[in-house]
């Protein structure tokens, strides 16, 4: 997801060196929360593994996540973790700030360190080639859709819309026949920014520029436009977004889960908020294709960082490096772990196993790991095959590498405006929110 605006479990973060055994006690952020019960069973399963693997370390979750009001001031403050877990909006300005260590040295220890896909790495690397994170469950957009509306309007739940023409016309056809909302695109809590940049690089455009080690918001560019000119189009001559505006991901997903949405922008990973947070009953309903083009041929990529704080002291750092590759990278490449984790999260009829990612390591070792946990998969492949043939035919874009949050900030007033005001003038609502922005770079890079 583009960020997550709540803070919960948030522990004491005074400075802890050791336990009460001598133990040097790692705080690291990404424990599930407890509603999660098979996530929180495989943290602790993973927390005792990497315990026992390495005597002298005790290791204490959080479920803290990023709240961007919030995030910069306590990581300023080093109130914050041993390990920290960013969206991938965040890796580049942390680098240029020097808010977080270089990891590079221990991750080349491990022999497979060659073996990461670059384009997974990429967006955690600075100028000079360090590395300063470790990448879980990456993640490339695409069209989510019921396959089960889409039958119901007489389209072909096996060929979905390849074009954002297509999805108009799918959009409106379902919501002629069906009543149903056609397409929903996000609006507030900065999501409806994150939407928008998605749209835009389909569309063919950037929303942000560097030039001389600066960084300048480029919301301006025709592709924009068009994308939000769709969009309004949508809603005030089709009438196909239907009648809830203001939506974030989870209000989107909880609708789509119910039956009430035919399409939307989203991961295959967005499957298991639908099935194990909001009960979505129908499953089989699931649809996921890549994300539709109008010129850009591209799609953006995201997913969950961990990065180790300027403020963790050099015992502190390593220990973090030991659990980031045991906890996050192994288990990736592993084909004995991915098959134990699958069997493990397969015994609860509420799980999810096999939904499609975004490879962290090259093809060949990404088609071992499909066929160890082959057995475990617990959901309908079939219906994510239109999203894995066509991911390969686009390029993956990072989102903006700046400070994007502000970014998604001023681009969500935008997003509201073209929903719910008739009239909304996009060339004026796009000017406006770049002059605001660009203020905002200014004043961050002086």
């Amino acid at each position: 997801m583009a960020l997550t605006a709540t803070v919960a479990g948030c522990s004491s973060l005074t400075p802890s060196s050791a336990g009460g055994d001598g133990d040097l006690v790692l705080r690291v952020q990404g424990m599930p929360p407890a509603t999660d019960k098979p996530g929180v069973a495989l943290f602790k399963k993973q927390v005792a593994d990497f315990e026992k693997a390495n005597p002298g370390i005790k290791v204490k979750g959080s479920t803290t996540v990023f709240d961007p009001l919030t995030f910069s001031a306590k990581l300023s403050g080093g109130n914050v973790e041993d390990v920290i877990k960013v969206p991938l909006t965040e890796p580049q300005r942390l680098i240029q700030q020097k808010q977080v260590q270089p990891i590079t040295g221990q991750l080349k220890e491990w022999k497979h360190f060659k073996e990461f896909n670059p384009q997974v790495l990429q967006p955690l690397t600075d100028s000079a080639g360090d590395v300063y994170g470790v990448p879980q469950n990456p993640y490339a957009q695409g069209l989510v859709y019921n396959r089960e509306l889409f039958a119901k309007a007489g389209l072909d739940p096996d060929r979905p819309p390849a074009t954002w023409e297509e999805v108009r016309a799918a959009a409106k056809r379902i919501s002629d026949r069906t009543g149903k909302a056609g397409f929903v695109h996000e609006s507030k809590d900065n999501q409806g920014g994150w939407q928008l940049a998605m749209l835009s690089y389909a569309f063919g455009g950037e929303l942000e520029k560097e030039q001389g080690g600066k960084y300048t918001a480029t919301l301006t560019g025709e592709p924009t436009k068009k994308a939000l000119r769709l969009l309004k189009d949508m809603r005030w001559k089709d009438d196909s977004l239907g009648k809830t505006l203001l939506n974030n991901q989870n209000d989107v997903i909880k609708q789509f889960a119910a039956g009430q949405v035919g399409m939307f922008m989203g991961s295959p990973g967005t499957y298991r908020l639908a099935k194990m947070q909001f009960g979505m009953e129908n499953t089989d309903a699931f649809g996921a294709a890549p994300m539709p083009q109008s010129g850009g041929d591209a799609t953006l990529t995201g997913g969950d960082i961990y990065m180790v704080p300027k403020s963790a002291d050099k015992k502190h750092a390593a220990a973090a490096v030991e659990w980031l590759t045991f906890v996050y990278a192994k288990p990736q490449y592993s084909t004995d772990i991915a098959a134990e984790q699958a069997k493990a999260l397969s015994a609860d009829p509420k799980s999810a196993v096999g939904v499609p990612t975004l490879p962290v390591f090259d093809k060949k070792r990404q088609s071992e790991i499909d066929a160890a946990i082959k057995p475990y998969i617990n959901v309908k492949l079939q219906n994510f095959k239109p999203y894995v043939d066509g991911l390969s035919t686009l390029k993956l874009k990072p989102e903006p590498p700046y400070q994007a949050q502000k970014l998604y900030t001023a681009l969500d007033p935008v997003v509201q405006a073209v929903l719910t005001e008739r009239d909304a003038d996009i060339d004026a609502l796009l000017a406006s929110a770049e002059k605001d922005v660009n203020a905002k770079l200014a004043a961050d890079q002086k």
